[in-house]
């Protein structure tokens, strides 16, 4: 619920702090005294469009802050586990806007998005005014609507439909992944016989592109390493080379050989000199033997390469990704080629679950169907308690495809409905989006919300003077729903009736003054005598007026023994 909203510099408010209790909070106030104001800033602080007209004249600024309880709400946590945020029992929401019309805004002190902004508000409020019917005047959610009403029964069917749903994507999947239809299957092994061709032909070797370039950096140095070779091995085993000298030092050593174990260690030093330049000239020796032996055609080593370019840039960065490329097109092409036989069982697996999806569509149909008639007709004696007993309310259906002619595309059904409303004798139904009025949409809304409010997951519903145009009895009673749906949520209403305002579980009082020039628009929650003075304001009367002081105080009393009564 809304525990509480700041606002600052928002129209002809300064600064308020609101805070709201749970149950029915009312808020009255004279004609401009900034009830409009207040819903403005909550809709701006929920995701409504930024507006630099907001910001009072002569700041540079505005700001909102809103703060909700949303200890176990499972659906707002869901929402910050998707977006990788971390959420306490609080959510505080701060919405600022400059006069430069840049917009800021933080979700318990992360930088946010409008986008991911309303992910949060829209499950924790619902608005309603003369122009904020949106929701229900969308097909859809009409829809949704009848399934939130629709119980154990409809919530059965549905997860059937999922599961059974879910079974025969899989299907179609795996019949997509043989190729489709007859034409596609023999396409894509044309593809498939190309791509296992081309990389047969190469055949690559594990390394063989390192080596390759490897031979092409000895073809290109050819001349420079023969001649360095040639010289090293000269050096080393020619005459009067590295080996002569060294031996003619060892055999002048021979006669102090035994001498002293130091000598002696010396002399094994010079050995091991002698044989590890006998191993240089001979390694020198060999690979210039090897350079004999090497095919020097640089047109095929660049061929080469060339080709082993063409094939990693198609099918893989090295040797073995293009081996397991070669490998999953050699297992396709044996699924395709043997596609009858897979195909034949999938496509008796398809039939079947069309039929079980047919069967689930009907009986989700015939559940929705039945559930809209109740809901229609408790709607409609809601119609007539709230002075609107010449209205006419239906929930049409359109024919359903038969088995032959459906798409099976949908794991929410195949029902196309919508909500059909008239509120005058002797006019036609017509679809509610096209002919209702603000009034009328007001009055039809609180007879939805009295009858859905215990399944809509919304925490806070805020309705906004919808009690425009009625009065005496009607009013009463649109203040007893108010009081009824308060019980599942929390209810702000902003109104001007008498009878709503004596409802209240905490009521405000809006009002402005001019301070240095300046109006200012407050305000206040209500102690007890306040509310009875504000009751006195709405009827009419005087507070030194004694009838007006007994009448509000009649009122008051009846409505908390109504909600005593429907605690």
């Amino acid at each position: 619920m809304l525990k509480k909203l700041v606002i600052n510099s928002i129209a002809i408010i300064d600064h308020a702090e609101i805070e709201f209790s749970s149950g029915l909070n009312i808020m009255s106030g004279e004609t401009g005294a900034g009830k409009s104001v207040i819903l403005e800033s909550l809709n701006f602080v929920l995701g409504s469009k930024a507006d630099k007209s907001f910001i009072r004249s002569g700041e540079n600024a505005c700001s909102v802050t809103a703060i909700f309880d949303v200890e176990n709400n499972l659906e707002i946590q869901s929402v910050f586990t998707d977006l990788d945020m971390d959420i306490d029992d609080e959510l505080i929401i701060t919405r600022k806007l400059t006069v430069e019309g840049k917009s800021s805004i933080k979700v318990n002190g992360e930088t946010v998005t409008v986008g991911m902004l309303r992910k949060f508000t829209s499950i924790l409020v619902d608005v309603f005014g003369q122009s904020k019917h949106f929701w229900l005047l969308n097909v859809s959610n009409q829809l949704a609507l009848i399934d939130d009403c629709g119980g154990e029964e409809n919530a059965k069917i549905k997860a059937q439909l999922k599961d059974k749903y879910k079974q025969y994507k899989d299907v179609l999947s795996q019949l997509d992944e043989l190729g489709g239809d007859e034409s596609h299957r023999l396409m894509r092994l044309d593809v498939l016989n190309y791509q296992i061709d081309e990389i047969e032909k190469c055949d690559l070797k594990e390394n063989e592109e390192q080596e390759l370039l490897d031979l092409r950096t000895k073809i290109n140095n050819r001349e420079k390493i023969f001649c360095a070779l040639n010289t090293l091995k000269e050096s080393i085993s020619g005459e009067g080379g590295v080996s002569d000298i060294l031996s003619n030092s060892s055999r002048a050593y021979l006669p102090i050989l035994n001498t002293s174990e130091e000598f002696t260690a010396l002399f094994d030093r010079i050995q091991g000199l002698i044989s590890e330049a006998d191993d240089i000239s001979s390694v020198a020796d060999n690979i210039l033997n090897g350079f004999d032996d090497i095919d020097f055609d640089p047109n095929y080593v660049e061929s080469r390469l060339d080709l082993i370019k063409r094939i990693k840039k198609k099918y893989g960065n090295d040797y073995a990704e293009i081996m397991s490329f070669l490998d999953d097109a050699i297992k396709e092409k044996d699924r395709l080629e043997n596609f009858n036989v897979l195909a034949d069982k999938l496509l008796i697996e398809k039939v079947e679950l069309e039929k079980s999806l047919y069967n689930l569509y009907l009986d989700l149909s015939k559940t929705r169907q039945k559930t809209a008639k109740s809901f229609a007709k408790n709607v409609q004696n809601e119609l007539k308690e709230l002075g609107m007993d010449k209205a006419e309310f239906t929930v049409q259906f359109d024919e359903l495809a038969g088995a032959d002619d459906c798409l099976f595309n949908s794991a929410n059904g195949i029902d196309n409905m919508e909500f059909y409303f008239t509120a005058n004798v002797g006019e036609p139904l017509k679809s509610l989006s096209s002919i209702i009025s603000g009034g009328e949409l007001s009055r039809f809304m609180l007879a939805i919300k009295a009858q859905t409010a215990k399944y809509n997951n919304v925490s806070t519903f805020i309705f906004d003077e919808i009690d425009s145009g009625i009065s005496g009895n009607v009013a009463r009673v649109v203040a007893e729903k108010f009081v009824k749906i308060s019980l599942d949520a929390q209810v702000i209403a902003i109104t001007h009736l008498p009878q709503i305002s004596a409802m209240g579980d905490s009521n405000y009082l809006i009002s402005k003054s001019v301070i240095d020039g300046k109006t200012i628009s407050t305000v206040k929650q209500l102690n007890a005598e306040e509310k009875v003075n504000e009751v006195i304001r709405l009827v009419g009367g005087d507070e030194s007026n004694v009838s007006a002081r007994a009448l509000a105080n009649d009122l008051i009393q009846n409505a908390n023994q109504f909600k005593l009564n429907n605690k």
